[in-house]
């Protein structure tokens, strides 16, 4: 019987990933980079979120962008103490990117808010040896389009502070996100549009989602392969945005093509991502969460991903 169109795609990265391991074993020696996104573990202290990722053998973080003012967020010294204690490293930085501080409006001080923002987490970034902050081109949780023009305002808003991502060494990730939640920036050839645009080398990654990518791209892998050394971080949930291991993923495919461009080096991270089923998760950044879940959630991830990594690889 034919295989289906996906089947096909999957089979073509399969058999690449199979000669690799055949005739350069030695380029799948250094497994991925597990690392996880803690903003959705809400008003938990870091210490605690630190200590579960430890015993779950997570030795990276993504930390919330929570620098939404000069008095909130973040202070790098006792982030990083409470890391060391746990030989936790910063990975990178989630930016949040909402109506308030947003790169594309046509309100000017939200664009201002938005500079601000990406300022003050580029300076926590520096202080902590973040290696990428997260960017949204447009509000998240607005799906429609103010006007015809967003795409450029972003484009020319980020673009004022591009300079000062070389400076701060931080690499800037651009995130395209389901059209259900914003209104530009959906796919990955959509992230290189707008990368272009901006034609800037502090602007120069990307930022996947798999559960983003399983309603833009037609193939979650391939699309990973397109992206290639522009992919710097890859945000990680199941079908059903839980735990990795508890829906229809097709884990397998994902690991074979990320080792396939190369991804498993000290620049680019695997990021859990997990914030369960249903409609807006986003009041759960500021809220209070079951550590009994949020303990689930992590080392059932982790534990399914290393898993299937080793299947993969040995």
């Amino acid at each position: 019987m034919e295989l289906q169109n996906f089947q096909k795609i999957n089979a073509k990265i399969k058999n690449a990933f199979d000669q690799l391991k055949k005739n350069n074993p030695k380029a799948l020696e250094k497994k991925l980079n597990l690392s996880w996104s803690n903003w959705g573990f809400g008003m938990e202290s870091l210490s605690d979120s630190a200590q579960r990722l430890a015993e779950a053998g997570i030795q990276y973080i993504e930390l919330h962008g929570n620098h939404y003012g000069p008095d909130l967020g973040y202070c790098s010294k006792k982030v990083l103490t409470i890391l060391g204690d746990h030989n936790i490293t910063v990975a990178g930085i989630c930016g949040m990117f909402s109506e308030h501080n947003d790169l594309s409006s046509n309100v000017a001080m939200h664009r201002q808010s938005a500079l601000d923002y990406i300022r003050r987490e580029l300076d926590f970034a520096n202080a902590v040896g973040a290696g990428y902050m997260l960017v949204v081109p447009g509000a998240v949780g607005r799906p429609s389009a103010y006007d015809a023009s967003e795409f450029d305002r972003s484009v020319e808003t980020l673009r004022i502070v591009a300079d000062e991502f070389l400076k701060h060494n931080v690499r800037a990730a651009v995130e395209p996100i389901r059209s259900a939640e914003v209104s530009l920036v959906r796919t990955i050839d959509d992230a290189k549009e707008y990368i272009a645009a901006i034609d800037h080398p502090g602007v120069q990654h990307i930022n996947g989602d798999v559960y983003h990518m399983q309603a833009e791209q037609s193939h979650i892998g391939q699309a990973l392969v397109d992206a290639g050394d522009m992919l710097t971080n890859l945000h990680l949930a199941d079908s059903n945005r839980c735990a990795l291991g508890c829906g229809s993923l097709d884990l397998d495919t994902i690991i074979m093509a990320l080792y396939l461009i190369g991804y498993n080096n000290d620049h680019c991270f695997c990021t859990p991502e997990p914030l369960g089923p249903g409609g807006d998760p986003y009041p759960a950044m500021f809220g209070k969460t079951d550590p009994a879940l949020l303990n689930e959630l992590v080392n059932t991830s982790a534990s399914y991903f290393r898993h299937r990594e080793t299947e993969l690889t040995s």
